[in-house]
């Protein structure tokens, strides 16, 4: 994992209604007018935060006719613990 991206995960992950939506996500995958119903934020708001989380890598979405759905990108997770570990280890 490059240190672009690593940085780009953690300054994803600093907000805390990011970290919401991937909480959110854990339990579905949704639409952003189904995540947009657990907060009392504008839809371009939600939007810019799924953009961030999409950059980051932590969030695919995929189309489903008018719809797009996002989901968790787990393997993301999984190389941002290994690089996490790497960089502490002496």
């Amino acid at each position: 994992m490059t240190h672009m991206l690593l940085s780009k995960t953690i300054s994803a992950l600093s907000d805390s209604t990011r970290r919401e939506i991937l909480n959110i996500l854990k339990k579905n995958d949704m639409s952003a007018g189904d995540i947009g119903k657990n907060f009392d934020i504008t839809l371009p708001s939600l939007s810019h935060h799924l953009n961030v989380l999409k950059q980051a890598d932590l969030v695919t979405s995929q189309r489903q006719g008018q719809t797009i759905i996002y989901s968790l990108n787990l393997s993301v997770f999984e190389e941002v613990s290994k690089a996490l570990i790497n960089y502490f280890k002496k």
